[in-house]
């Protein structure tokens, strides 16, 4: 995979829980890779909008960025594309152009990120 950004790194946490996922849906680290090449490239570095990535802005945080994307397309869940449920909270550091993955769920276990997590680390 071409570097993109100068760094991306996962929490435990993160990483936990996409062990946990991975049981359930098969493809979700290679999954991983396509949304960081496609859309955290056209949202971060080409300046697309698609909709798909959010700031999560009243945590009273100011850097990093927190992010909740909502468009992550993962082949395990068959004709659902990029609405497949499965939402990935992450931190964008502009500054040093890197990316730190903090949590992933799928919206049928759980309906929101866990902002005691991102709170705890920020």
């Amino acid at each position: 995979m071409k570097k993109i950004f100068n760094d991306i790194r996962r929490l435990t946490e993160f990483e936990n829980d996409l062990k946990k996922l991975s049981k359930k849906f098969r493809t979700l680290e290679e999954d991983l890779e396509i949304f960081i090449e496609k859309q955290l490239q056209l949202f971060h570095k080409l300046k697309v909008d698609n909709k798909g990535i959010f700031p999560i802005s009243d945590l009273g945080i100011t850097y990093p960025k927190i992010y909740k994307a909502k468009k992550f397309a993962c082949k395990s869940l068959k004709g659902k594309g990029v609405a497949s449920g499965i939402r990935v909270i992450y931190a964008y550091f502009e500054n040093e152009d890197s990316i730190e993955f903090m949590e992933i769920y799928y919206k049928g276990d759980k309906e929101n990120e866990d902002r005691e997590r991102i709170l705890m680390h920020y």
